[in-house]
């Protein structure tokens, strides 16, 4: 993967706050729009009395308090060609809602008479009573399709209209990309962040030719992380779970070698790689690295890249494993001719 040179600095939003599922509707709603083609992703935050945020993405919201933090905190890349779902559908208004939002729409003729006499029919508009099932008010809502924010590839795909469904029913079996739990964890996936990547190098001074060098990261930062996604009104929710299993060092030039021979380290104990000690110059390092000649006036870009499993659980006992994941950072090293040292 693509190494950070500069990582992205990522705010962490802890904390999970009530927030109404099914808010007021907006400008973007999912279904048909104003211009009467389906919109993008509904998105709003709410703060408590810390300022600690929650963020609603598409009817689901995310608990982010067991997520990695730091300035180098970063996402995760999947180690394969997997990627979280590009749209969804989910519950989205309640009868009142739907009739509030679309109605102006008709009104206006914004998406032309013969559709807006179309779409009226079908929500027995006319009906005072059970017009947009009214008269099913809080046994049920109407879903309707959500968009990543991010726009990816395969984010117009998801192109139903609006479907009322019961409470405790399941979606109609001919819509794909229903949410899910497992369509919940693979969401929870996209918003774990993870610590930086950049290694402690030991000896402390400048790294030396043909002198090993012990690599480690700091194990107290480098524990189990998590981000459960959930969609309250239908009671749905997971928890994707990323768990670091081993470090790759690449020296940034082929005149050096890695410890071990294949430069991954695998986690041990809860711990990837060493600390170095005094006395152990000439000693081969668990994880490391050895450079046969020196940068001269630059450095040597070493990457380190770690590898977390993802794992998840969710609502009825569902779970599984989804693709690991990896997040990496390049560091200059600057390697010195020098072949006294002292001990």
């Amino acid at each position: 993967m693509p190494a950070v040179t500069k990582p992205i600095r990522v705010a962490i939003l802890v904390a999970l706050v009530s927030l109404p599922l099914l808010a007021a509707p907006a400008a973007f709603a999912g279904g048909r729009g104003e211009d009467g083609t389906r919109s993008g992703t509904e998105q709003s935050a709410n703060a408590d009395d810390e300022g600690n945020l929650s963020v609603t993405v598409g009817g689901v919201v995310f608990d982010r308090s067991k997520n990695g933090s730091g300035d180098s905190a970063g996402a995760l890349t999947s180690s394969t060609s997997w990627s979280p779902p590009p749209c969804w559908y989910a519950p989205k208004y309640t009868p009142e809602q739907l009739q509030k939002y679309l109605e102006p729409i008709w009104e206006a003729g914004s998406t032309g008479h013969e559709w807006d006499a179309t779409q009226r029919e079908k929500y027995n508009a006319d009906d005072e009573k059970k017009g947009f099932n009214k008269d099913k008010s809080g046994e049920g809502y109407w879903w309707g399709s959500y968009v990543d924010k991010s726009f990816p590839p395969g984010w117009d795909s998801c192109d139903e209209d609006y479907f009322w469904v019961d409470t405790g029913d399941a979606p109609p079996a001919n819509i794909e990309n229903a949410i899910t739990p497992e369509i919940l964890a693979e969401l929870a996936y996209a918003e774990i962040r993870v610590p930086g990547t950049e290694v402690t190098l030991a000896p402390a001074e400048a790294t030396k030719v043909n002198l090993p060098t012990w690599a480690w990261l700091d194990g107290a930062e480098f524990k189990p992380v998590s981000v459960t996604a959930s969609v309250e009104a239908i009671g749905l929710e997971a928890t994707a779970t990323a768990e670091p299993v081993s470090l790759e060092i690449k020296p940034g030039t082929p005149d050096a070698e890695v410890y071990p021979a294949s430069g991954v380290c695998e986690i041990d104990d809860g711990r990837i790689g060493e600390p170095y000690e005094k006395g152990k110059v000439d000693e081969t390092p668990p994880c490391g690295v050895k450079y046969l000649r020196s940068s001269g006036d630059g450095t040597f870009p070493l990457q380190a890249t770690v590898t977390w499993e993802i794992h998840w659980t969710g609502t009825g006992g569902a779970g599984g494993d989804l693709p690991d994941g990896e997040f990496g950072a390049t560091q200059d090293v600057e390697v010195q001719e020098i072949q006294a040292i002292n001990r």
